[in-house]
């Protein structure tokens, strides 16, 4: 499985972004699928999942009501959008799938990776 994420970028406090992340494989329906980001200097953290349907989705309450993850697994792609952006979600974002039949926040339970993509937020 590969993972291409894209879509980050520069916008100002309170704009919007949305990042997508492609999937390589056939059977990306049945893959739950998230996005995690990590700042300079801390943890990689959970920001949202998507359950392989798409029916279950779990946000970090950092992001609750502003960032919505979605998935087409018609185009085997996941997206994460953003709204009402803030200087502290200054971060690189990763997808990750798992491949398995148990995931949680912690990132150990995602076997699977993108290359990141960057979103900065100025204030």
């Amino acid at each position: 499985v590969q993972l291409q994420a894209s879509g980050g970028g520069l916008v100002q406090a309170g704009g919007s972004l949305r990042l997508s992340c492609v999937a390589s494989g056939r059977t990306f329906s049945s893959y739950a699928m998230a996005w995690f980001r990590q700042a300079p200097g801390k943890e990689r953290e959970f920001v949202s999942s998507i359950s392989g349907s798409g029916v279950d989705t779990d946000n970090a309450d950092s992001v609750k009501g502003r960032f919505t993850i979605s998935r087409d697994n018609a185009k085997n792609t996941v997206y994460l959008q953003m709204n009402s952006l803030k200087p502290e979600d200054t971060a690189t974002y990763y997808c990750a799938l798992n491949s398995g039949k148990y995931y949680s926040r912690r990132s150990y339970t995602w076997n699977y990776w993108g290359q990141g993509t960057q979103v900065t937020v100025s204030s």
